[in-house]
Order: structure tokens, then C-alpha cells, then sequence
């Protein structure tokens, strides 16, 4: 035998169009896997009709400016499974009113009202027996004295 005939032997090459098939169908398959996973993971949209929040976007300025021209602050303390809560004016002083609120869980999107007792001016209490551990969003509301209403959002860590 001659050195070309030794250098090329067909049963030596048969593996190398089956190579080529096989790396063809593994990109075939990434790629089907990469498809799929883009129509059917997150769409990237948090908030419906975002457009046209977009456009409204003046009046959350707004609202943040009136809530900021207010000065006043809500204070948030989880203590032994009680949610206190206690808001205070810019000067220090209580602030007397009616205060509602939720918590949110915020991956889940579940919602627990709030049972707040007025225990001083200023100050409320809420018992927290059924919520679950874990991270929640306090969600409250403050129709204070002459009309004025503040919005207050802060989250809180369930033990």
C-alpha cells in the first residue's frame, strides 16, 4: 500500500457528515429551547397600560410634591406580631386621623387588610397572627385633620 491509500481509508471519515448532523441538531435544539423560553418567561411589562400611565406620569409628581408639602412621616415598628404604626407631622407632633391599610405580599400579590385601633393620637396598632413569614408591603392611608390625606408604603420582614 501507498501512503495516499493509508491517508485515505473510507471507513476512517464515515463519523464526520454524522458529526456535522449532530451538531447541526444540538443547535436546533438550543435554539428551540431559547424560543421557547422567550414566549413563555416574563414579558417585561409590571404595570397594564404602562403607555398611558407614562403620559400621567405629572400627576405622581404631583401627588408626591402635595405628600411632601404635608411633612409628614409615617413610622413603622413589627413588635412580638403587632404592627405598630405612629405618624408624626414635620414639627415631631402627632397626627391625629382615621388610618386604613393592607399588606401586600408583593411576589404573590396577596392582599391582608389591617384591623387598626387608634391606641393614642397619632398612634395604631394592628395585630399581624395571620400573616405568613416572610416580606410584605404596609399599604396605608391617612385621612388626617382639615382634609389632608397621606399615602404612606413601607415594607416590613414577617418573623
Amino acid at each position: 500500500m501507498s501512503a495516499t491509500t493509508e491517508a485515505f481509508n473510507p471507513r476512517r471519515s464515515r463519523w464526520i457528515p454524522w458529526a456535522f448532523a449532530a451538531g447541526m441538531l444540538g443547535l436546533v435544539a438550543v435554539n428551540g429551547m431559547l424560543v421557547s423560553a422567550a414566549l413563555t418567561i416574563f414579558t417585561g411589562i409590571t404595570v397594564g397600560r404602562s403607555f398611558d400611565r407614562g403620559h400621567t406620569y405629572n400627576h405622581v409628581l404631583a401627588e408626591a410634591a402635595r405628600q411632601e408639602a404635608l411633612g409628614w412621616r409615617a413610622e413603622l415598628a413589627l413588635v412580638d406580631g403587632v404592627l405598630r404604626v405612629a405618624v408624626r407631622d414635620r414639627e415631631g407632633r402627632p397626627v391625629a386621623g382615621t388610618l386604613t391599610g393592607t399588606l401586600l405580599r408583593p411576589l404573590e400579590g396577596a392582599e391582608l387588610p389591617l384591623e387598626l385601633t387608634e391606641v393614642a393620637p397619632g398612634q395604631w396598632v394592628a395585630p399581624l397572627a395571620s400573616a405568613r413569614p416572610g416580606q410584605w408591603e404596609a399599604r396605608l392611608a391617612l385621612a388626617g385633620p382639615e382634609g389632608g390625606r397621606f399615602d404612606a408604603r413601607q415594607r416590613i420582614v414577617v418573623p
